[in-house]
């Protein structure tokens, strides 16, 4: 069921959006070599509870997933492409990090991810997160109301396939609201046209994940949890929490 969000729940979600934008920008200031992924997720664990809010990854168990989620953030490292597991694991010189972090405030969340490079970055990698990034802004000026999620899936699609990267088959965005996930998903890759209509007061987390080495086929770990590039390829991912309004999209989770 897909639920559409009054201004006022909008504006509630934008809170919910600069608590994500701040504990990402609090786990990137912290990052550095030698840092563990734990201590990058307590960074920000910190800013959320110092936020009054609460993470809705600590703790998720979708049925796919052998035990729940043990952490606020996602951390995902080289070849993982998401979903993570923060552990002792420290960063080293030349490592890409992706980050994913959710807030729910108020009854209302947010969700959002970036990805970087740690110490002397390769300029490959450097590549593969600006390209992540743009194809983030290109589905983020598609969803405008009027066109449909395919629009969205399309522009995303576009820019990875020019670039020669991969896509991992089945996963993409989504709505959000009350709760993290919730309809419609959105694909990263698909033809324009297609799906459903973008309405004002729809909300999505648009979220492109590429992978350096192509295809669309990717491995799951051993936790159950994190997906990896099969060829040990380099993954970048970048996320935003977007709201369709009458005047354009409107992104909630940036400071």
């Amino acid at each position: 069921m897909v639920e559409l969000k009054s201004d006022a729940a909008v504006a509630a979600m934008r809170e919910a959006g600069r608590v994500v934008a701040r504990a990402l920008a609090a786990v990137r200031g912290s990052a550095a070599v030698g840092t563990s992924l734990l201590e990058l997720d307590e960074v920000a664990h910190g800013v959320i509870r110092e936020s009054g809010a609460r993470s809705p990854f600590l703790y998720y168990h979708p049925g796919f997933a052998p035990t729940p989620f043990p952490a606020v953030i996602c951390a995902s490292v080289n070849d993982t492409i998401v979903h993570g597991i923060p552990d002792a694991y420290r960063l080293r010189d030349g490592d890409l990090v992706s980050i994913d972090c959710g807030a729910e405030l108020g009854g209302w969340t947010g969700d959002a991810a970036i990805s970087f490079t740690v110490g002397a970055p390769d300029v490959a990698d450097l590549l593969l997160i600006e390209t992540a990034d743009k194809a983030l802004a290109a589905g983020v000026a598609a969803a405008v109301a009027g066109a449909r999620i395919g629009d969205i899936s399309a522009a995303i699609g576009a820019i990875a396939h020019a670039a020669g990267y991969g896509i991992p088959a089945g996963f993409g965005g989504h709505g959000i609201g009350r709760h993290m996930h919730e309809d419609p998903h959105v694909p990263n890759d698909g033809r324009p046209g297609r799906g459903m209509r973008l309405r004002p007061g729809l909300v999505l987390a648009i979220e492109p994940m590429l992978m350096a080495g192509g295809g669309g086929d990717y491995l799951i770990a051993r936790d159950g949890w994190a997906l990896r590039t099969v060829d040990a390829s380099r993954a970048a991912h970048a996320e935003h929490t977007v709201a369709i309004t009458e005047d354009g999209p409107r992104i909630l989770t940036q400071l």
